[in-house]
């Protein structure tokens, strides 16, 4: 653990609770003088210090971890690039690490901002062209951004689905949920060969209609999705009432989080994180144990972050053939550009080449910061010859750190040569000077220009002198 400075962090907590600095430390078992150097950035917090705050003051220790302030500076920095600034990554560290609020308003600023432009100018172009067609709302990012910044984790439907999934027999999950809805809520299922619909439920006869194409695993998700519109609609309602989301993207949250109490229902928490602890978290496994896809098992991974009994931090990530990133959810530091794409060089792109297969990747981030991902085509569809089909590769990555603990981490040498595979946030953001595969210059950068020279890279800066190619 590097050393941290959050001076600033912990003197706005001390203050929020109406503590002195005298009063905090006789708390913490500390001198005064010892507590100021701490709020002055002259001394680092360390471990017994922060053990010692969660004991007294009953805080959650990751208010002060790592991996929130790189989750920050990613942000930051994709904020001010939006007004082609770059500073350093030292500028950007020290601004999270001591004003962590002035650097979320930074960015909330920033993305309205860019949201308003974008309609404006979308504004102007259907103006020019005499369309009447109503500007897009953006409800499916409001929602993604809604879910980041809880780390993917709503801790009041993740215990009641829970405890729901934990009360149902092994094995049965779907029949479970059948007699659930039936005996307490008098509905009945009705089953269907309309391909094009999974789920529909008619309120006058209290009749959910379910395909009949769908697996187990899937029927039991569904039903669990309607009974969380049931049995969770005040504690959906609540947390859409306080998210402060425009009317559309409200009514896309409480879908969002029906869907985020039936993955909780079909996968209980502790018993899937203790199946997952002791198979290495190898999904195919998971998904073998569950009953349920490869992507629901990734998902499912990436939301284990409950106080006292998290699990790996993962971020999830979905994309199809186009590059189109559909889901993106995080409980980890890593973060890609929310403009301009991804990188190529990430194995999720590599995983349409080679169908079904298990792919893993070491990746490095310009920062130094190395992660371990694992990808692998999905499909989604009826199936049956001609059928049209659903084709996505989703892909979870974690800091390498966590390596040891998962399967696919056994015999890594990330010291060997061309072990590591160097990436980005995306191409206009991307410092990486010589990249062969960069699409755009970096913004906030002055590009280099030179006619008498002509390099492998694309683009460059004027800092490093390489020439564009055509």
């Amino acid at each position: 653990m590097r050393k941290i400075f959050m001076g600033v962090r912990l003197r706005v907590l001390r203050e929020e609770r109406g503590l002195t600095q005298s009063g905090l430390a006789k708390m913490l078992g500390i001198s005064p003088s010892y507590l100021n150097q701490i709020e002055r950035n002259q001394r680092p917090l360390t471990v017994p210090v922060l053990l010692r705050l969660n004991e007294v003051l009953g805080l959650d220790v990751q208010l002060f971890a790592e991996s929130d302030e790189g989750r920050l500076v990613t942000d930051l920095r994709a904020a001010l690039g939006d007004e082609n600034k770059s500073p350093s990554t030292a500028e950007l560290r020290e601004l999270v690490a001591n004003m962590p609020d002035i650097a979320r308003a930074i960015i909330s600023l920033q993305r309205r901002l860019r949201e308003a432009t974008e309609r404006a100018d979308l504004l102007a172009e259907r103006v020019s062209v005499g369309s009447n067609v109503p500007l897009p709302p953006t409800p499916f990012e409001a929602v993604r951004d809604w879910f980041y910044e809880r780390r993917n984790y709503v801790g009041l439907l993740d215990e009641a689905g829970e405890a729901i999934g934990e009360s149902l027999p092994a094995g049965g999950m779907a029949d479970g949920l059948a007699a659930r809805l039936a005996g307490r809520h008098g509905i009945r299922l009705s089953f269907d060969d309309d391909p094009a619909t999974l789920r529909r439920y008619d309120q006058a006869s209290r009749v959910l209609h379910l395909s009949r194409l769908l697996s187990p695993g899937q029927r039991a998700f569904q039903l669990a999705t309607q009974l969380a519109f049931i049995e969770q609609d005040a504690a959906i309602r609540n947390l859409v009432a306080e998210s402060d989301l425009n009317p559309e993207a409200a009514a896309n949250l409480r879908i969002g989080l029906a869907s985020y109490f039936a993955g909780a229902v079909i996968l209980p928490y502790r018993t899937f994180l203790k199946t997952a602890e002791a198979s290495n978290y190898d999904i195919e496994l998971l998904g073998q144990h569950f009953g349920v896809g490869f992507e629901t098992a990734c998902h499912r991974l990436s939301t284990l972050q409950r106080p006292g009994a998290r699990g790996v931090p993962f971020f999830f990530i979905r994309v199809d053939r186009a590059g189109n990133i559909s889901k993106r959810q995080s409980a980890t530091d890593f973060h890609f550009s929310r403009f301009g794409g991804s990188c190529p060089l990430w194995k999720v792109y590599e995983a349409f080449t080679r169908p079904g297969e298990v792919l893993t990747q070491v990746a490095e981030m310009p920062d130094g910061g190395r992660y371990l991902w694992i990808a692998r085509t999905v499909a989604q569809g009826p199936g049956g010859f001609g059928a049209e089909r659903k084709q996505f590769a989703v892909a979870i990555g974690c800091d390498l750190s966590h390596a040891g603990r998962l399967v696919y981490g056994r015999g890594l040498d990330e010291n060997a040569p061309d072990a590591v595979t160097p990436i980005g946030p995306g191409c206009k953001l991307c410092e990486r000077p010589r990249c062969h595969q960069r699409a755009f210059p970096m913004i906030g950068r002055p590009l280099g220009a030179e006619d008498t020279t002509r390099s492998f890279a694309p683009y460059s800066s004027a800092s490093n002198k390489d020439s564009i190619t055509e």
